[in-house]
């Protein structure tokens, strides 16, 4: 069975080094598919749970990315994420209560509370987007 070499790197470490067979990501302009072979290709990433295939058995592993960027040759994905965890590195407890805080900022926001004025909008968006990845990829449930 074809593989293709996958290394996902963040400003810190090598979060992720393997041989697989199918990476599946979000990326700026959509969700895609990267398959041995594929053609070359650079792409902005958001932040989501990636998807890592391992082999022919449809055997999954979830990789929280914050965003970043991906490089694709035919042999090799290099993806260079803002931030990157394993679901064994993951704190649960953490990432709830940053989707707790995002979500209460945006629920003041859409009130029109008078303390939503100091509120960055886009900044508390990704927080949210972030934790979301981070539950995904320890698939834990939540409530978006």
């Amino acid at each position: 069975m074809a593989t293709i070499k996958l290394e996902i790197v963040s400003p810190d470490k090598v979060v992720y080094s393997a041989d697989i067979s199918m990476l599946i990501v979000r990326s700026t302009g959509g969700e895609l598919g990267i398959l041995p072979k594929h053609a070359p290709l650079v792409t902005g990433l958001v932040p989501h749970a990636m998807r890592v295939r391992l082999g022919a058995d449809r055997d999954e592993q979830l990789i929280a990315v914050a965003g970043g960027f991906m490089e694709v040759t035919p042999d090799k994905i290099t993806v260079l994420a803002t931030a990157a965890e394993q679901p064994i590195d993951i704190d649960i407890n953490r990432a709830k209560d940053a989707m707790a805080r995002a979500k209460e900022r945006l629920a003041l926001l859409h009130q029109g509370a008078p303390e939503a004025k100091n509120i960055d909008v886009e900044r508390a968006q990704l927080a949210m987007q972030r934790a979301m990845a981070r539950l995904r990829a320890t698939k834990t449930e939540f409530q978006e």
